[in-house]
């Protein structure tokens, strides 16, 4: 059982509440948290999930983004629950302007007012872990500022701290810790906070997301000023727009909306399937309509990065879901997963090709591959096949995408869209990159350079007598009378072209032994060539014909 620190006591006797009022007092008890949860408010009717999002709300920073995790998981957490979370406000009072400027200050090493011409005191928008903040730059540049909350770190570490020790428990002494990993879950969280706690991270993650959609003329990405950005302030482009969500009716007249979620869904496609980094968060507030009716992704200290080969795996899995192939979905799934020791294929086989087949008789417009994702995930769960949680995300992301597309464009379908693009990402998959290339040539002179030296040694060691080579058959004495048969027919192959050959200098001798004008010996030496080479002939004619007959009955 892990430690219980004293100074972690107010944080367990909040997590043991909420495991309380949510359902795992058993886990509670378990635990030894008992004595520091009040069983009494617990109360014997299930509370509603939006409940859940007030409790985590109140709770903080750190289970305010635990929250939008969870609510990815749909192996984890049932539906009503994960649609709560996913609706859960990232919105907090606003810190003071004096601790904004102390800590710009300290992180940029210059004054506020000799770094920016203006720096708005109110700020736009305030989170859990920073604030924005609107500011012109000395040479004119209209820039956001975010800055991150003071001493957000060392709170967040904290909590980190105390999650653990619950995770570790969880994950040896429990039957859900077993199934569904609470220790590898808490790392993904860890690491993807950690990204989002260093700025910089952002600021290299709008950096590549900007080259990955520049051929894309209906999206923009705010760009990043690094000399005015650090571990805790970030400085990028200001873009002019509003929420997708904002959209009036005489705005959609007049938009192209067909146009640009067409453009936002094959982006993603290619984030996603062709170079493995995606923003994992864009939901419609994240998703900006700009002045010049284009469309802004911002906030990107959430994203994801997807494996070479898990990308093959997910176009599968992605067209098997859109064209309703159930064995290929589950096939797929299984090749993704890691099976636990209770898995049983056969049956999550069924339940999988019923989820995806059954999807069959749905509209195109009802369909969308987001929820497809989520629901396979909890499928999955529920068979002991561990999923990787770059699916989760993945699902999450198109589930958002369908959201921000039906606003844009209420007649778009997903599953059409990804059917549409499927041909120029396998295209875009199939492409050599030019590191790729290089790495094989540099292993094909690798291949030239050592090759005679490797001969060398063979050749050597067969000279030597010690040459050894091993063969692991289902029938190593089948494999050896093949062996003798093969070199049988390679000595009579040797011995009829050394009677021909021989022969054919013969014939060139004088000699009084003739027969039918020719030298005796040479018309012997061929007439035995002939007869050897007709035995060999009928020998492997009858040896082909066992083995074709062999084969045909196994067949029947």
């Amino acid at each position: 059982m892990p430690t219980l620190h004293p100074r972690h006591a107010a944080r367990y006797r909040d997590i043991a509440r909420l495991l309380v009022k949510y359902g795992r007092s058993d886990l509670v008890k378990e635990a030894g948290l008992g004595d520091m949860a009040d069983f009494s408010e617990a109360g014997e009717v299930p509370p509603k999930a939006e409940e859940l999002t007030d409790d985590l709300e109140r709770m903080g920073p750190t289970y305010i983004k635990l929250a939008q995790l969870l609510s990815t998981r749909a192996d984890l957490i049932p539906p009503p629950y994960a649609q709560a979370l996913s609706r859960l406000q990232d919105a907090v009072e606003p810190f003071g302007f004096e601790e904004v400027e102390r800590i710009v200050t300290e992180e940029l090493g210059v004054r506020l007012s000799r770094a920016f011409a203006s720096f708005e005191a109110q700020p736009l928008a305030s989170a859990s872990l920073g604030q924005v903040h609107r500011a012109t730059l000395r040479d004119g540049r209209e820039v956001v500022v975010k800055v991150q909350r003071p001493g957000i770190k060392e709170r967040i570490a904290e909590d980190m701290e105390a999650l653990a020790e619950l995770a570790e428990f969880a994950d040896k002494h429990t039957e859900a810790g077993r199934r569904y990993g609470f220790g590898e879950l808490l790392e993904q969280f860890r690491r993807s906070l950690n990204g989002e706690l260093d700025y910089r991270h952002e600021a290299a993650n709008l950096t590549t997301l900007g080259k990955i959609v520049a051929r894309y003329d209906a999206l923009v990405i705010p760009e990043p000023v690094d000399d005015f950005t650090s571990a805790r302030v970030l400085t990028m482009d200001y873009i002019r727009g509003g929420k997708v969500t904002d959209l009036g009716p005489l705005i959609r007249m007049e938009l192209d909306g067909r146009r640009l979620a067409e453009q936002l869904f094959q982006a993603y496609l290619d984030q996603i399937l062709v170079e493995g980094f995606f923003h994992a968060d864009p939901h419609p507030g994240n998703v900006l309509l700009t002045d010049d009716n284009r469309l802004a992704l911002v906030d990107l200290g959430m994203v994801a990065h997807v494996p070479s080969m898990m990308r093959k795996q997910l176009v599968k899995l992605l067209l098997a879901i859109s064209d309703g192939n159930g064995k290929a979905a589950a096939d797929v799934a299984i090749a993704l997963g890691r099976p636990l020791e209770d898995f049983e294929s056969a049956a999550f086989c069924a339940s999988a090709s019923d989820l995806v087949e059954r999807s069959q008789g749905v509209s195109l417009r009802e369909l969308d591959a987001g929820s497809m994702v989520m629901e396979l995930m909890r499928i999955s769960g529920d068979h002991d096949l561990r999923l990787p949680p770059e699916l989760s995300m993945l699902g999450k992301a198109l589930l958002n995408l369908d959201q921000v597309a039906r606003q844009l464009d209420p007649d778009f379908e997903p599953s059409e869209a990804i059917r549409r693009h499927a041909g120029s990402i396998m295209e875009s998959q199939m492409r050599t990159s030019s590191g790729s290339a290089f790495t094989a040539l540099l292993e094909a002179r690798d291949f030239v350079e050592q090759l005679p030296g490797r001969v060398n040694k063979v050749m050597d060691a067969m000279a030597e007598g010690t040459f050894h080579l091993e063969v692991h058959a289902f029938d190593e004495a089948e494999l050896m009378r093949g062996f003798q048969k093969l070199a049988n027919r390679v000595t009579m192959g040797l011995v009829v072209a050394a009677l021909i050959v021989g022969a054919a200098m013969l014939i060139q001798v004088e000699t009084t032994s003739k027969l039918w004008g020719y030298p005796t010996l040479a018309i012997v030496c061929f007439l035995t060539a002939a007869a050897f080479a007709l035995l060999l002939l009928i020998s492997i004619l009858r040896a082909d014909r066992k083995v074709n007959r062999q084969i045909r009955n196994k067949r029947l």
